[in-house]
């Protein structure tokens, strides 16, 4: 089997069969093209490719793999990946949730896409954290790591959303202070899925301040950084109360979620520091 580059994919995606969400993930070739790379760097020996959706990633680590468990539990979506694996024998489609699946073989590698910023609507959470005992001692996850930081801002939006980073820049906010990170996450070690972090801000503008806009890097391997990209972590804006501030003056928001636990469980609370 000939080892696949980035010159195969334009192809490959021609080939592939998908749904309209796969199509748009297909589409974002900066994401793909990342997840190449880190696939070429890790995958080896057993691998397991959770929530693995039409397949590609699977079909990406193919040729460097010995065996590959490609787990989706939608049924309509496994039967596209399952004819998406038939020109390969190195891979099983198994249709069912990941955390009741019993591997008899621990994995070299875990490829779990997360897609969503800050890991608060992403289901795959707690599926990872649940098959972490099948990893190999020596084993590697695909994502190694994200960072999650944040800036307050001012924004024309009510209501959470999040920014369309594709090029025309909706909806509009303005930043008013510097960048913070407030976490970071080690997908080789379990989730702890509830957060709650004070984080300290210095005001860069006057103005008023209405929302926080979370942003997620992710380092599909040591060295190796993607995103945000359109269906990669798209930056999160999240509306606070509303207070008007000088620059130079310090707030905290307090800002609680629940990884897997959707948007709904975002609470957030600001308090000023000083003037």
């Amino acid at each position: 089997m000939c080892v696949m580059n980035q010159s195969d994919l334009l192809s490959l995606k021609s080939m592939i069969r998908t749904t309209t969400y796969h199509f748009n993930l297909l589409s974002d070739e900066e994401r793909l093209t990342a997840f190449l790379e880190a696939i070429e760097e890790k995958a080896n020996g057993t691998v397991y490719d959770i929530g693995a959706g039409c397949g590609i990633l699977s079909i990406l680590a193919a040729p460097y793999s010995n065996f590959i468990y490609s787990i989706e539990i939608d049924p309509k979506v496994a039967k596209l990946a399952e004819s998406n694996f038939r020109l390969f024998n190195n891979i099983i489609l198994i249709n069912n949730d990941a955390k009741d699946v019993i591997f008899p073989k621990k994995a070299d590698l875990i490829i779990c896409e997360m897609l969503d910023t800050a890991l608060i609507d992403e289901e795959q959470v707690p599926v990872l954290n649940s098959i972490l005992k099948y990893l190999k001692e020596d084993g590697e996850v695909i994502p190694h790591k994200i960072i999650n930081g944040a800036e307050v801002i001012t924004m024309d939006r009510d209501h959470i959303c999040y920014e369309d980073i594709s090029g025309n820049k909706q909806p509009y906010y303005k930043i008013m202070s510097d960048f913070v990170i407030y976490s970071e996450i080690n997908f080789k070690k379990r989730i702890d899925e509830d957060l709650k972090v004070d984080i300290n801000f210095k005001i860069s503008h006057k103005g008023t301040i209405s929302g926080i806009k979370l942003t997620t890097f992710t380092l599909l391997t040591e060295d190796i950084i993607c995103g945000p990209t359109p269906m990669l972590n798209p930056p999160l804006l999240i509306p606070i109360e509303k207070i008007n501030v000088n620059k130079g003056d310090c707030i905290k928001i307090e800002l609680s979620y629940k990884m897997g636990g959707g948007l709904n469980s975002i609470q957030t609370r600001i308090e000023r520091i000083s003037e």
